[in-house]
Order: structure tokens, then C-alpha cells, then sequence
């Protein structure tokens, strides 16, 4: 895989449009009740909007490649898209020691990879070691196992993992297809030829077939497959012959080939297009992201924004309402957190969040800040004016930041959009040099929050070590019993909003059409398809 690939999928983690937790629109569960009971067999024609640049589970960052290597792999654990809590899969049963850095994992008998070799402890090892040699390449799993230090087979079906400081997030991203698990045979090829599906051995319901480059990519069903998570809705093999990805980069033709039956479900319905898919022998999944959503988060150290009076006076000035009613559609929910509301140990903050005109213009006044002749605001000679740094990966985001910026004048302030591509965006937040940045970030884990705001990790805010939030985030990543976890996780929800270091916008929402043939192309907890129910008419 080329550098330049690689720059484009770490950029996605920047504005990935993925997804998460469940509700079909209205008529979906009587649709497929009028169509029977579920049928074995078929070819599942599923309209993609971009390319994967790779897709070997333990690589992939882009939603279009996640939904294809989540078919691939079994996890470790499972985790329910309702709760939050995190099921059997490979695993029976697993334990903890107190502080989080040691993971007994307890293997169900009989797995086997594609290859006909055993799921057992030896092959976690091997797959567990081979992520974290992966470095950056394993660009979601490198996160999850930044404290990862070995694997010990502790017999044939008990591997324990040990990290070199407390990693509570850890079992939950055990759930993740980033840490699914790949045969040892996977580990003679290449990183590069995996990504092409060269070596690609797992143990999950589907196995690779055939990849066209920019064109389709094929997966056909396991045979003898029996070891589905304990959340499947059956057991045994999946019910689909094969699914063919089908790569359709424009909207508007992806909407007109489900029209018009040449493909049976889409993926990434905009806006626009979302009234035609709900009726007529149409359904939608659809689906809030867990995880940071769309969010202006604030360079502290940067011009006007190190000021935290005019940062909590952007917050106060975006009416995310307005935003969700103008630009999107009811799909789609204003930010009452950082957090999406789809994420475990999310807080309300709906109330800190809701939109004041009045309370913004009193904290500048108040701070110093004069209407100039063109109703921006100066102080001191300096315009009160700061820019937005965004990647068009959701097509919406322009029109949502015109909007915002739109809203922000009244309040005398001055937001200048500046659009760059996906890797262009990823080097200016490496290098700081940015005022706010617009992204978002989907896992069902509140640990999300670490990776972009600890100063350990991604610091996005440019805060100074050892700050209040640092506290608070290294709480939380402490301890796996959510009792424990909730109130550090609370803490640094309210935090994040009260010193306004990002200023929530709205959750994003995965929209997918169904036709009347279709069913249960449906969603795992972290947001990636999961297609072993899914079945045709």
C-alpha cells in the first residue's frame, strides 16, 4: 500500500462517516415479516461509496473498508449495540486484574480459520503481536494497543495479555474488527499483499474472493462456520451465498441503481435522497454514530481561541438545531455532548449545549470585544475571526460549516472554512497549525475521548500536561467496571464543553436503503456493517 494511501486512511479518522445502535425506519420489521422467514442463498449486490484502500481487518480505517474486513474476522468478545456491554464470541469468558492491565481471554472449542487451523491461544498470540508490529500501519489498532506488551498462552484455550499501564478500553476494543483475529498463515504475506486480500485468513462467516481495483469486491460464505457471536440472530452459517461490493463513488448514482434494481441495498444515503427510500417496498437502517461527533475543537494556544471567553461564546452561538433542520434531516441529532448519545457513559449536556445569542454577546462585551464597522468584533486591533480546517469525507460539511459560520456573524465573530483533502488535513493536525478543526471520531467507547484530547495521545487542544482533563481521562481508562468509570467519564464530557476545547455540532448518522428484496443489512456496536444475518428474498 502506498504512503499516500496510508496518509488517506489516517485522514479518514479525522470525518469518518460510520455509524452505530439500531432502529429501522417505519415498515422495515413489517417488511421483512411479509417476506417470511430468513432464506439461505444468494448474492448480495451492496452499493459502496468509496474505494477501500485496503482491506485487511487489522489495517483498515475507512468505514468502506471496515465494511468489508468486518465480514472476515471473528473477535475476541462482541458487544451489543443497546447496551454497550460486551458479549461472548471467541471467547467464553474472560477476567481482569484491579487495575486493568492483564486480560485473561477463556477460547470456545472448534473455531477454525479458513485454512483449516485452529483458533486457539498460540494463533491469538500471534495475531495480537502481529498488529502491534504493524506500528502506525495498524492505524485503529495501534491505539487500542499502545500498552500492549505480550501475549502468554497460558494452555491450548487461555491466552493472557498484559499492557504496561492501565487499558480499560481494551475490552472493548477487543470486540472491534481492528483487533479481529487472522490465522498465523496471514502473517507470511506481506502488510501490503494483505491489503489486497493476498493471505487475508480468518475465521469469520466469509471468506475473500476477488477484488477488481475501483470496481467490486467479492466475499463468498464460510462453509461449516458454527462459531457466531453470541448477538447473531442465528447460528451456524451465514445466510448469503456471497456479497459483491459494488464501488459507486456518486450519490446520486448509487440512489438510481437501488431504484432501479441493479443493486439490493446502498450504503451512505444523503440528505437529499433520503425521502425517496422510505416507501414504495423501500426500507433505511438507520443509525447515530457513538463515538466525538462533528465538532469544532479549539487549538488553545492559538490566536483569538486562546481566549476561553470567546471559545465558550462560539459554543453558545451555534444553533445546532438550525443545522440539523436546515442542512441535514430528522435522521440526524444535535450534539448534547461530546460524546454521540449512542455511546456508553455518554452525559447529557444538552442544557450547556443549547443555543443563547444573548448569553454569547454578553460574555464578549463583557470581555473586551467591540462591533467593528463590518459587525466583526476587534479588540485591541485584533479581528475576532479564526479558521475551520475540514475534509469534504461527509458530503454535508460544507454546507454545515457555511451555516455555522452564518450563525457566528451575528455573534460578531468571523469563521473562515478552509477545505483541504483528506492527508493535506491529517498533516496540518499533526503540526498544529490550525485554529479549529471539524471532524469526527466513531467507537463505542467514552476512551475516544483520550485518544483526541489527553495530552498523552492526540492532544488536538494543545493543553498543557497534567491539566484537570488529563486527570479525568486517565480515570476513566483505569478500571473496566462502569460504576467506576462512569463519574471520570462524566467529568470529562462537562470539562471538555465548560471550557469549550471543542464545540459540539451534531451526531452523525448512517443512513442505509434496503429494497423490498433485501433484509437485515444491518450494524455491529461500532458502527460496521454486519452482514452474517443479512438475507434475500
Amino acid at each position: 500500500m502506498s504512503q499516500l494511501s496510508r496518509a488517506r486512511n489516517a485522514a479518514a479518522l479525522l470525518a469518518l462517516p460510520l455509524l452505530l445502535t439500531a432502529c429501522s425506519a417505519a415498515g422495515g420489521e413489517q417488511s421483512a415479516a411479509d417476506a417470511g422467514p430468513p432464506k439461505a442463498g444468494g448474492t448480495l449486490r451492496l452499493g459502496i461509496s468509496s474505494a477501500p484502500d485496503c482491506i485487511d481487518p487489522q489495517q483498515t480505517a475507512t468505514n468502506a473498508s471496515i465494511n468489508v474486513a468486518r465480514q472476515l474476522v471473528d473477535s475476541l468478545t462482541d458487544q451489543d449495540p443497546k447496551s454497550g456491554e460486551i458479549k461472548p464470541w471467541l471467547a467464553e469468558k474472560w477476567e481482569s486484574n484491579a487495575d486493568s492491565t492483564a486480560f485473561t481471554f477463556h477460547l470456545r472449542a472448534g473455531a477454525t480459520f479458513s485454512d483449516g487451523t485452529p483458533v486457539d491461544a498460540a494463533a491469538i498470540k500471534t495475531s495480537f503481536d502481529g498488529i502491534k508490529a504493524l506500528g502506525t500501519k495498524a492505524q485503529l489498532g495501534y491505539g487500542y494497543l499502545a500498552a500492549y506488551k505480550s501475549t502468554t498462552v497460558v494452555d491450548p484455550r487461555t491466552a493472557r495479555l498484559e499492557f504496561s499501564a492501565p487499558s480499560a478500553q481494551f475490552l472493548q476494543a477487543s470486540s472491534t474488527v481492528s483487533l479481529g483475529v487472522l490465522a498465523p498463515a496471514a502473517f507470511q504475506k506481506t502488510p501490503e499483499q494483505r491489503c489486497q486480500g493476498n493471505g487475508l485468513v480468518g475465521s469469520g462467516p466469509f471468506t475473500f474472493e476477488s477484488l477488481k481495483q475501483n470496481q467490486e469486491i467479492v466475499l463468498a460464505k464460510r462453509k461449516g462456520y458454527t462459531w457466531g457471536s453470541s448477538l447473531f440472530k442465528h447460528q451456524g452459517e451465514a445466510y448469503l451465498d456471497k456479497i459483491d461490493y459494488k464501488i459507486v463513488p456518486e450519490p446520486g448514482v448509487r440512489t438510481g441503481s437501488l431504484a432501479s434494481g441493479q443493486l439490493d441495498a446502498i450504503t451512505d444515503v444523503q440528505p437529499v435522497d433520503e425521502p425517496q427510500f422510505t416507501s414504495n417496498g423501500f426500507t433505511e437502517n438507520i443509525r447515530p454514530n457513538p463515538g466525538v461527533v462533528f465538532n469544532l475543537h479549539a487549538n488553545t494556544t492559538r490566536g483569538v481561541l486562546t481566549d476561553e471567553k470567546v471559545r465558550q461564546a462560539v459554543l453558545k452561538g451555534v444553533d445546532r438545531t438550525e443545522v440539523v433542520n436546515t442542512v441535514l434531516t430528522p435522521s440526524y441529532k444535535p450534539a448534547t455532548s461530546i460524546l454521540g448519545s449512542a455511546t456508553p457513559l455518554h452525559s447529557d449536556l444538552s442544557a450547556q449545549l443549547a443555543y443563547d445569542q444573548k448569553g454569547a454577546t454578553a460574555l464578549l462585551d463583557g470581555d473586551g470585544w467591540v462591533p467593528g464597522a463590518d459587525g466583526i468584533r476587534v479588540k485591541n486591533g485584533q479581528r475576532l475571526s479564526a479558521a475551520v480546517v475540514f475534509s469534504p469525507v461527509f458530503n454535508q460539511n460544507r454546507s454545515v460549516l457555511e451555516l455555522i459560520q452564518q450563525q457566528l456573524r451575528k455573534i460578531g465573530f468571523d469563521l473562515k472554512i478552509e477545505q483541504h483533502t483528506n492527508a493535506e488535513t491529517t498533516q496540518i493536525q499533526l503540526s498544529g497549525n490550525y485554529d479549529f478543526l471539524w471532524y469526527n471520531v466513531t467507537r463505542a467507547d467514552p476512551d475516544i475521548l483520550r485518544g483526541q484530547f489527553s495530552t498523552k495521545a492526540g492532544n488536538r487542544s494543545r493543553l498543557t500536561p497534567g491539566n484537570p482533563l488529563d486527570v479525568a481521562l486517565d480515570a476513566q481508562s483505569s478500571t473496566v467496571d462502569n460504576a467506576k468509570r462512569e463519574p471520570s467519564a462524566d467529568e470529562a464530557q462537562k470539562l471538555i464543553v465548560d471550557h469549550a476545547y471543542a464545540v459540539p455540532v451534531f451526531e452523525l448518522t448512517q443512513v442505509v436503503a434496503e429494497s423490498a428484496k433485501a433484509h437485515a443489512v444491518d450494524f455491529e456496536a461500532s458502527s460496521r456493517l454486519q452482514l452474517f444475518d443479512a438475507w434475500l428474498s
